[in-house]
Formats: C-alpha cells, sequence, structure tokens
C-alpha cells in the first residue's frame, strides 16, 4: 500500500483552456573456472575438436520470435514475466497476450522511444534486453507522475518507479460543448487527489471507470479504449484492469500528489 501524502502544491489554473473530463465537478486542490592442466604435447593423428560455445546467458537469451495480441505459449510467458521484472503493470503471468499485456508493451515501447504498435517484434525484445525502464522526476515521496510527451503514468516511490502504465491524456483538439469551445488539453502542474468515485461517473463528455480527480474535472481513470496517443479530453486515462488494480490495492489514495509534465 502507497503512503497517502498531506502536502499539497498550488495547482496550476486547470479549466482556463479546457473544460477536462467532468465539467460539473469541483476543483480540487491542484519502477572462474580453474586453469586447464597441462599435459604433456603429442602429435595429434586426428585433428583437433573445436570448442563448444557458452550458452547465453538469461538476459541475451530471450526468445525472439515476434509476438502481437492473441498469441499463447512460453514466448508470451517470458515476454510478461521480463515485463513484470521491469515494473511494467501487466496484472497476470498466463502465456495469453491480451489487452493488459499489449497495455504493458505500449508503455515499454514509449519509455525506449521506438514505434508503438503493440506488438513485440525485434526492436522491442532488444528494449527488453537492455531492461528500459523510465525514470520520474522526482527524488522523494510518494506520488503519480504523467508524463505527457512519452503518454506514460508512473507511480514513484522515493525517486523509484514502481509501476508504469499506457496512458492516453487530453488530445490538444478542439471540441463543442453547450456552445462553448474548449482545448482537450492535459495541464501541467502539480497537483493532489481530492476526490474520487468507486464506480463508473456519467460525466458530461463520457463514462468515467472510479475515477480519481486532482485538477477541477480532470481525472486518473479508467476507460474501454487506451490508445498509445493522446485521445481523451483532458483526463490519463488507464485500461478498466490498471483502475481495478489501483483501487484494490490503494495506489492513489486522496491527497496523492500528481506531478504532470
Amino acid at each position: 500500500m502507497r503512503r497517502a501524502l498531506s502536502m499539497t502544491l498550488a495547482a496550476t489554473a486547470a479549466l482556463t483552456f479546457a473544460a477536462g473530463c467532468d465539467t460539473d465537478s469541483p476543483t480540487a486542490a491542484p519502477t572462474t573456472t580453474a586453469p586447464a592442466p597441462t599435459t604433456p604435447s603429442v602429435t595429434p593423428s586426428v585433428a583437433p575438436s573445436v570448442s563448444t560455445p557458452a550458452t547465453p546467458s538469461p538476459s541475451t537469451a530471450v526468445p525472439r520470435k515476434k509476438l502481437k495480441r492473441g498469441a499463447e505459449g512460453a514466448e508470451v510467458l517470458a515476454l510478461q514475466q521480463r515485463l513484470t521484472e521491469l515494473g511494467y503493470w501487466i496484472g497476470k503471468t498466463d502465456g495469453k497476450f491480451g489487452g493488459t499485456t499489449q497495455q504493458a508493451v505500449y508503455a515499454l515501447q514509449k519509455a525506449a522511444g521506438i514505434g508503438r504498435d503493440g506488438s513485440v517484434g525485434p526492436k522491442t525484445w532488444k528494449a527488453l534486453n537492455r531492461g528500459v525502464r523510465p525514470k520520474p522526476r522526482s527524488t522523494s515521496g510518494d506520488l503519480v507522475e504523467i508524463d505527457l510527451k512519452r503518454q506514460l503514468l508512473m507511480l514513484v516511490d522515493d525517486g523509484q518507479v514502481t509501476q508504469t502504465f499506457n496512458t492516453s491524456t487530453g488530445s490538444m483538439e478542439y471540441y463543442e460543448q453547450e456552445g462553448q469551445t474548449y482545448l482537450a488539453d492535459t495541464p501541467r502542474g502539480k497537483f493532489t487527489v481530492g476526490r474520487q468515485i468507486d464506480g463508473w461517473r456519467h460525466a458530461p463528455l463520457g463514462l468515467l471507470w472510479r475515477p480519481k480527480y486532482f485538477n477541477g474535472g480532470i481525472a486518473v481513470h479508467g476507460a474501454p479504449s487506451v490508445p498509445p496517443y493522446p485521445a481523451s479530453h483532458g483526463c490519463a486515462r488507464v485500461s478498466i484492469d490498471a483502475m481495478n488494480w489501483m483501487w484494490k490495492n490503494d495506489a492513489i489514495p486522496l491527497k496523492t500528489r500528481v506531478w504532470v509534465y
């Protein structure tokens, strides 16, 4: 269980340019071998044998088969275990490449700066072998960091990323609501989780699953669709399964700091 933090940092003006996901919500405070024995030299009667190459270490023995959603088997299990080892949230390791595994692959690809197609080819296997992990900006305390450029949501404890999630934030496109025009952005700044709803929130701009509001109507929430690019009205989307895990493990309790950059 993550520690709840009481320190509240001043938020930037949240609704100057965007209405957010939930426009009628109150404003909240803003992961040696021994040498071989010497033997007398003799003239060989046959050609010398060729030595067998050393067995590669586990870090270089990761399967190279291309994997994508729908795949099953030992290769998928090895993928899931490596993702979990590196802190990319995956739910469970069952050898089945489903939605949560694809979300974790998206997150790895974002952290590695490679194509975000959700499948595991040579570049993604290479990133796994290298042990690519995102680095946080904070150095102390428990908080949520949302990296808008890489579209990553990270749970950070004292400067260490404990879990990394694929997220989708504001699309930076304009939209109309009740005769007004808004920009779908996710404002940068330091905020605090001030309100939460355990269930579906039927917001003016759509459904939010178990939202945790940190900036007015802007929240971290579950959604059926979490693409690897910005697509929301301002909220930070994660998968339904990921949001359920956060609630079950009290990963983002009230008063948790949220740093958006």
